[in-house]
């Protein structure tokens, strides 16, 4: 039976915005190697792999074109756009992944999809010799707070100005030890409470158009400066999107739209090997 393929924009009002993701809806697991080289065809910032599991909730698996991450905010967003679409899930149910992370659920909510992810905190750091790593691979004079979480670095910079026009040195961040970097500072636009980038090039991910793992830091962090517990975030990358997150104890609710630009099949010469 011939493989669907999905590309989605997601976190996005519209298509050409946001972060594309593919979406591979399987009828059961794949080899670990076939999954990597499938993403790096793909050559988006993620592919995301599911397939039933328990009755109607799915094992979902993501890649980047060079290794498989552990949380993925954007590709979820767009899987559970094509279970809908497809019409695997009702429009009412309730869509349950099993992931890396845990359990994961996603809802339909008015025109877009509100997810449910495990909060991952930022603590702040001060450790001289990172400040200086992170100084010169960003390109910026100085920060105001720097912080890590289980996955990235965050750093708060002086204003929104510095995050549009940050140019990193990518081979100095690619050496950074973590996941990536999430640079952020308060919003200049009354309509988003703050803005962020994100950059990964040890992923394989110079720069990631709109990152919803990244807001379960960035909510938080940013929660807690501004006494609110819903907020709206901005990723100023060339592509751009919002993010809505609202704090709940230790969870994130992260909302956002997509929007399918492709569908698809492989070809049987792309499908996984007969047995494996």
């Amino acid at each position: 039976m011939p493989i669907p393929i999905y590309q989605v924009d997601a976190f996005a009002e519209g298509p050409f915005a946001g972060n594309p993701a593919a979406v591979c809806l399987m009828d059961r697991p794949a080899p670990d190697a076939w999954l990597q080289r499938l993403a790096a065809e793909n050559n988006l910032s993620e592919t995301a792999y599911l397939w039933p599991e328990r009755g109607k909730e799915f094992l979902l698996r993501w890649f980047t074109p060079v290794s498989e991450v552990s949380l993925c905010g954007h590709a979820t967003l767009a899987s559970a756009h094509v279970l809908w679409e497809s019409g695997l899930l009702a429009p009412s149910e309730e869509a349950v992944f099993l992931t890396r992370s845990g359990e994961l659920t996603a809802v339909r909510q008015g025109a877009g999809i509100q997810m449910d992810f495990p909060t991952d905190s930022a603590l702040e750091i001060f450790d001289e010799n990172i400040r200086a790593e992170l100084h010169s691979a960003l390109g910026i004079d100085s920060a105001l707070r720097l912080a890590r979480n289980q996955h990235d670095y965050l750093v708060e910079v002086a204003s929104a100005d510095i995050v549009r026009t940050l140019q990193p040195d990518f081979r100095a961040l690619a050496r950074v030890t973590m996941r990536g970097v999430m640079v952020t500072a308060l919003s200049d636009d009354a309509r988003h409470d703050f803005v962020s980038r994100f950059f990964a090039p040890g992923e394989g991910i110079d720069e990631d158009p709109v990152t919803g793992s990244a807001h379960c830091a960035l909510g938080p962090w940013w929660g807690a400066r501004l006494g609110k517990r819903s907020l709206r975030g901005y990723q100023a990358s060339a592509r751009g999107g919002v993010v809505r997150v609202s704090l709940d104890g230790d969870r994130v609710l992260l909302g956002g739209a997509a929007v399918t630009i492709l569908r698809g099949e492989l070809s049987p010469a792309a499908e996984p090997p007969a047995g494996e």
